[in-house]
């Protein structure tokens, strides 16, 4: 991490290098999940049925690199794209905090210098998700969160 500037979490997105960029990911997993979007109403619900890339350990995706090859719908984030895409973010992203101008968590691994503390606060997914692989899409309804915090 030697290519990040000191405290550029604090810099409006579109400043942020490509390395900054990824390297404000706090590594919650809360992306990798599955939702529910409905057409009539717009609600949005978070599942706990996460991308079959995920590692539901780690909290990291298993082929960061090739991703699009494996799950080509895996959504692009990028200074560009955020502002389509932070509503369904979740609302403790680091992302989607940065681009309503919030600050980091406490949790968050640049400010609290650890990457476990992310999960020690119980803000990732780690333990509680369910592999799309092993729930039919039919399904998923029977997977909502009702906070994700």
């Amino acid at each position: 991490m030697t290519d990040l500037r000191p405290e550029f979490w604090t810099l409006p997105l579109a400043k942020l290098t490509p390395v900054e960029w990824e390297a404000l990911c706090d590594g919650c997993g809360k992306c990798c999940l599955n939702k529910l979007e409905y057409e009539d109403t717009g609600e949005l619900e978070f599942t706990r049925v996460a991308c079959r890339l995920l590692d539901g350990e780690t909290c990291r995706c298993m082929s960061y690199e090739t991703r699009h090859t494996y799950v080509p719908e895996c959504v692009r984030l990028t200074p560009k794209t955020i502002r389509k895409i932070a509503y369904w973010m979740p609302a403790s992203c680091a992302y989607r905090l940065r681009f309503e101008g919030k600050p980091l968590e406490e949790w968050h691994y640049l400010i609290s210098g650890s990457p476990e503390t992310i999960h020690e606060a119980g803000q990732s997914v780690r333990g509680w998700t369910v592999s799309e692989a092993e729930v039919p899409e039919d399904d998923w309804d029977q997977y909502t969160i009702e906070d994700l915090g």
